[in-house]
């Protein structure tokens, strides 16, 4: 086991390890909460508020509804929705019920979509009705059986049929649908207030979520994160976060800003899990994108907590409102996800008042390894020191640990690490060594204070905004349009996403242009999936056997791009 040398920078207060079997599951530490603080606010959704004593009543309701469906314990249920109201009902009734989230991403297209339902074997989804046309078109090919579909204003009281009737008839954001086995949200609601709920047993070596990623290979497979999994990282993240919430002002209820999207991973463990421990509240941002909105939002509110990208805190910064929000109860902003820019950093920081801490995580490790004290005041480019009870070794690839300073993979093992990818035992076995510890495909450093800096990738894994995107998805894509004879997908600088995808394409057809295979990609891949550049090219690099070298056509510096 590697010398943790670097607790001796850990903040004071903050223990070495962290104890997960205070709680014997996530349902534990939720219902521990929706008692304690059943009469605060839990979260904020455009203006409308729900109590955890709401939340709790919600959540049983949706959760013997379930069950009345005949879903055994454990089985899958898939959730596809923004950040809405119904988003922390859904998943908390679903876990309650002794079933597995299984969170989808909405923008997901139909053969995106169909793979991860089909690789779960989800036997239900809770949808929003704006991505309902999505399900339709693939779920015939799936194990779902039971649909329940929400709208936007479904638990906003009357404003929600203002709200209902602009995202439809206005906005036009719902396009028309078919699914006649569908139950309204509200109705399952109601429906479930008239029912029994029994209460199952729920340990911590249940699955909890299956969290979809393409790992450090391409296939997209679910990380499997038990209860214990979840709850290590919660306490993880919250032991980390004290030394920040001890500094004046004291706030009497934590408020998190939620824009991240809460089928990631790093929004559901650092703001959703974290603050219903805490008693606190979530600010939840539908659209991010919006940043005028965005920050309409924020005027309402004094912030304390901020977790986001570092596109999403660039993207703050660049509007003038932005700098004449309160900013003097914010007391600590987590960047991860992707890269934090040391300009935006320092941006952030003059700005705000409050320092930026990165940190480093992935989906199969719940998500958090490191991160930079809370209570920082300065940006030091690193991602930080491994968080209570997790052990980080930099190995080479025969598994040896390296020296200080030297760059190697970095491998992980602590209570946050999965137990591995669903129903792929072949995929976890390249990624767990013999010793216990998973290998995060990551290349970085270790210092003689026990900072850890990433200095390169493993995989080819592209990072678009805080997105994974895997060339070999991507390609498999392009290569069946018929104009496509070859090519290779790599990732080049982005000043507004860090990356964006890039492909080389060897013409079947001489007549096919770059727009013509970036519509074609529209219509199979999520859009930060799409390349941006096409580069046409007689032909590409490979190995003698054959194997297209996609490091060689990163590396080398091509003549101009066509663009998309």
């Amino acid at each position: 086991m590697v010398d943790r040398i670097w607790l001796k920078n850990y903040p004071a207060g903050v223990p070495a390890d962290i104890d997960p079997g205070q709680y014997s599951s996530l349902v534990a530490l939720l219902e521990e909460s929706f008692t304690k603080y059943r009469d605060r606010k839990a979260f904020i959704c455009m203006d409308k508020a729900i109590t955890y004593g709401e939340l709790d009543e919600m959540a049983t309701a949706l959760a013997a509804y379930l069950q009345n469906k005949g879903l055994r314990k454990g089985a899958r249920v898939a959730v596809m929705m923004p950040n809405v109201l119904q988003y922390p009902v859904t998943s908390a009734a679903i876990l309650r019920a002794g079933y597995a989230v299984v969170n989808v991403n909405p923008l997901y297209t139909p053969r995106e979509l169909e793979h991860q339902l089909k690789d779960s074997g989800a036997e239900a989804i809770v949808i929003l009705e704006n991505f309902a046309t999505t399900l339709e078109k693939v779920i015939a090919r799936t194990t779902v059986r039971h649909v329940v579909v929400a709208t936007m204003g479904d638990l906003l009281g009357f404003k929600g049929h203002v709200v209902n009737f602009v995202v439809r008839r206005v906005r036009k954001m719902v396009p028309a649908f078919s699914l006649p086995q569908a139950v309204a949200f509200n109705d399952a609601l109601a429906h479930g207030r008239r029912l029994h709920f029994t209460k199952p047993e729920i340990g911590p070596d249940d699955v909890a979520f299956l969290q979809y990623t393409g790992g450090t290979t391409g296939v997209s497979k679910g990380a499997t994160l038990l209860h214990r999994n979840i709850l290590a990282n919660v306490l993880q993240n919250d032991a980390w976060l004290q030394p920040a919430l001890r500094k004046p002002p004291i706030v009497d209820q934590l408020l998190v800003v939620c824009a991240l999207p809460l089928y990631h991973i790093f929004a559901l463990t650092a703001c959703y899990l974290l603050a219903v421990r805490a008693g606190g509240v979530n600010l939840l941002i539908p659209n991010p994108r919006d940043i005028g909105g965005f920050i309409k939002e924020l005027k309402k509110y004094q912030v304390n907590s901020f977790p986001a990208v570092n596109t999403l805190y660039n993207g703050l910064l660049q509007h003038p409102e932005f700098k004449t929000l309160d900013f003097s109860k914010l007391k600590t902003c987590f960047g991860g996800g992707m890269a934090v820019q040391r300009p935006v950093a320092e941006s952030w920081l003059k700005t705000t008042g409050c320092a930026l801490s990165e940190g480093y995580g992935l989906s199969e490790t719940s998500p958090t390894l490191t991160c930079n004290p809370a209570d920082t005041d300065s940006f030091n480019g690193s991602i930080g020191l491994p968080v209570p009870s997790t052990y980080l070794a930099i190995r080479d690839d025969n598994g040896n640990d390296l020296p200080l300073g030297t760059a190697g993979e970095i491998c992980a093992k602590g209570p946050q690490v999965m137990v591995g990818y669903w129903n792929r035992p072949e995929e976890t076995a390249k990624v767990m060594t013999a010793d216990g510890y998973f290998r995060t495909g990551d290349i970085g450093v270790m210092t003689d204070e026990g900072y850890f800096k990433i200095v390169d990738r493993k995989k080819d894994m592209i990072l678009v905004s805080g997105f994974n995107v895997y060339p070999n998805e991507v390609e498999e894509v392009l290569a069946s349009h018929p104009g496509v004879l070859e090519c290779a997908v790599v990732g080049v600088p982005d000043p507004k996403s860090t990356e964006a995808v890039k492909a080389f394409v060897v013409r079947k057809d001489p007549a096919v242009t770059a727009q013509d295979i970036i519509a074609f990609a529209h219509t199979q891949l999520t859009n930060y999936k799409v390349p941006r550049q096409i580069e046409f090219r007689s032909e590409l690099p490979k190995t003698n056997v054959g194997k297209i070298l996609r490091r060689e056509l990163r590396d080398e510096k091509p003549p101009a791009a066509a663009a998309g």
